[in-house]
């Protein structure tokens, strides 16, 4: 845990102020989509308007290291399941800290709405960045609740995709005028189509081969068994190359063994080189069950790689079937081969979607945009609640 910042006078009527304090509550601070954008928008926005802090109900990680600027980071350490001291420490927690608003995230942040408001905290803005394997329409009865009960204290609700705004609304009901969608960004100049040495980065794949790969935390909701079942339906000139870390990997790794085409589906881990990596890939698959915006993928597109990606979630929101990239439905090893195989045996069909795409990140997707969304979005909260920045400090 970094120095805590000193004291301030709790919080009073509405008053300006040189810059507003942004806490942020997150499960975990770890390799994944959601914190990868966490990241991205902290490193982004005006160090001169904003401060920011992480809470995390349970640990960081040593992703923490990527954060450009002092941030302070706090670790809850919540146990599973219901902890009745966490609410405790939670509330002893955002009282010291004092932020101007909480964003909490997800499902594991809600249990920190109420220690928020109890603390002083005026405006909670909570967030939907996706669905679980074991939940993929998001209709658990207890977390819906929670959403429910826990809506008069929150001042909006945020989604990285259409679909979760619907859901919101439809499912959960939420009212519509409380949610707001910002989609995620991608940085179109780090991530971007250039040479690289393949035979470096990926050792065991022939230069001749046709690479097919993905990037993302090894968890079910990803749908990486799918790939692995789909890849010996593909052509032998075909190698498939996975990249990530998480609890599904020596399911994986076992299910390669199996697969009979271990020669050619490589599970390398976590890896920190993942623009060159990318640049390394022919085409780029996500096979998710569930899913809301997915960084990884804006991240191929930006480098100029045609997507084969299933319907669901956000995934239809990025890309365009046919024009971009493919779509297929989740769960279908079959259809999913048949589309990876379409594009990996025909190039000229395979570099006009990948130019398409990353037409598309840098026109639709860029990072400066979704920072702007979220400087707007707490700006406003902030001031509804009589919190503004003083532009002359």
């Amino acid at each position: 845990m970094r120095p805590a910042p000193p004291e301030r006078p709790a919080v009073g009527g509405p008053h300006a102020q040189g810059k507003l304090r942004i806490c942020h509550v997150i499960f975990r601070l770890g390799t994944g989509g959601l914190e990868n954008g966490l990241v991205n928008l902290i490193n982004r926005m005006d160090p001169a308007r904003f401060v920011h802090q992480i809470v995390c109900v349970d640990r960081a990680a040593d992703f923490a290291g990527r954060l450009a600027g002092p941030v302070e980071i706090i670790e809850l350490r919540k146990r599973p399941g219901f902890e009745a001291a966490f609410y405790l420490r939670a509330w002893r927690c955002l009282r010291r800290l004092r932020p101007d608003v909480v964003h909490t995230r997800n499902t594991a942040g809600l249990d920190c709405i109420l220690p928020a408001r109890l603390a002083g905290v005026r405006a909670v803005v909570h967030g939907e960045h996706g669905r679980t394997a074991d939940d993929p329409e998001g209709r658990n009865p207890r977390h819906n609740l929670l959403r429910r009960l826990n809506a008069p204290w929150v001042r909006r609700f945020t989604t990285v995709s259409v679909d979760l705004a619907d859901w919101l609304t439809a499912t959960v009901g939420i009212p519509a005028r409380k949610v707001e969608v910002l989609m995620n960004g991608v940085d179109t100049d780090r991530f971007r189509p250039g040479p690289v040495d393949r035979a470096a980065l990926l050792p065991g794949v022939s230069p001749e081969a046709v690479v097919v790969g993905t990037v993302g935390r090894l968890d079910p909701v990803k749908g990486h068994l799918d790939l692995v079942a789909a890849a010996p339906r593909l052509d032998p000139a075909v190698h498939v190359v996975i990249v990530g870390g998480g609890p599904e990997h020596d399911r994986l790794a076992a299910a390669i063994e199996s697969s009979g085409v271990a020669d050619r589906v490589h599970l390398l881990g976590e890896r920190s080189d993942i623009p060159e990596l990318l640049r390394a890939f022919d085409l780029f698959c996500l096979p998710s069950l569930a899913e809301g915006i997915s960084n990884t993928l804006l991240e191929a597109m930006a480098t100029g790689l045609p997507v084969v990606a299933t319907r669901v979630g956000g995934n239809p929101e990025l890309v365009v079937d046919g024009e971009t990239g493919m779509l297929v439905p989740p769960a279908d090893p079959a259809t999913l081969a048949a589309a990876l195989g379409r594009l990996a045996t025909d190039s000229s069909l395979r570099v006009p979607l990948g130019t398409a795409a990353r037409c598309r990140a840098v026109g639709a997707f860029s990072v400066e945009e979704m920072t702007r969304r979220y400087d707007k979005c707490y700006t406003e909260v902030a001031g509804e609640r009589g919190i503004r920045i003083d532009r002359e400090r």
